[in-house]
């Protein structure tokens, strides 16, 4: 039976992971530009503002060719978290704005954040545009891919944790409150598989991001509370503290599969 958990498994992954494993295999020359905005954008309109050589926001297609000269490895995922700022370039207004959205892309000396707009039609109809902001990195900012973990170790971690929450929340009771999240995560131990990668990424990182991007969506669901008010707060806090590592391996994992080295 579909629930709101499996549904949310369905859902696209991040903007930002999406923007960055297309762009990548756009400039390691496995696929064509002119199939890149289409692929990022997917059923919504995406566009760019602040470009460099723009004076209005531009179409995600029309901005590409910004990022023509950048070799795969200079595009990379960030997914920062308040404590962990892993893969930021410095302090500035690119990574307070990256904190806050909780997802970037590197590129080379520029950095770009998604954000979600929401628009009324003149008809009463409601409809969403993705605008890409563009700032300018600090000339000096340091390596921003250290300590950040490949596929093999983000993998690992990824399974130990989903074994190590799995087990947390079944001793909370989390089917009491939550039962399609304690059914998504069992769906989980068994992924189809499937990925939103293009060509060039290896079969590993496929399967890390095919398993960590469902499990990003699940964990979006998991952190709203139960309907109702079913939880009080120190059962919140309770399934907050069991969620956190999991969430942790979950970014971890998407950042390692999306900056994966590409292989014709």
């Amino acid at each position: 039976m579909s629930t709101p958990a499996t549904g949310a498994a369905t859902l696209a992954p991040r903007r930002s992971s999406r923007f960055v494993a297309w762009v990548r295999a756009w400039r390691a020359g496995l696929v064509p530009y002119d199939e890149v905005a289409d692929a990022i954008a997917g059923d919504e309109e995406h566009l760019v503002a602040d470009a460099p050589g723009t004076w209005t926001d531009v179409p995600l297609g029309s901005a590409l060719p910004t990022l023509a000269k950048l070799s795969p490895d200079e595009i990379r995922l960030v997914l920062p978290a308040p404590g962990d700022p892993r893969g930021l370039p410095g302090p500035g207004e690119f990574a307070g704005a990256a904190l806050v959205a909780g997802e970037a892309v590197v590129a080379g000396g520029l950095g770009l954040i998604p954000e979600v707009r929401s628009h009324t039609s003149g008809s009463g109809d409601c409809f969403e545009t993705v605008l890409w902001r563009v700032y300018p990195l600090p000339a000096n900012a340091p390596a921003a891919s250290l300590s950040l973990p490949g596929a093999a170790e983000a993998e690992a971690e990824l399974a130990a944790a989903l074994a190590e929450t799995t087990a947390a929340l079944t001793r909370l009771d989390v089917a009491q409150w939550r039962p399609e999240l304690a059914g998504a995560l069992a769906a989980l131990r068994r992924p189809d598989g499937t990925t939103d990668l293009p060509p060039g990424f290896d079969p590993r990182a496929r399967r890390l991001f095919a398993r960590a991007a469902v499990l990003d969506r699940v964990l979006a669901l998991a952190g709203h509370s139960a309907p109702g008010g079913a939880i009080n707060n120190y059962e919140a806090q309770q399934r907050d503290a069991a969620l956190r590592p999991l969430t942790a391996a979950c970014r971890q994992a998407l950042v390692a599969a999306c900056n994966a080295p590409l292989r014709p």
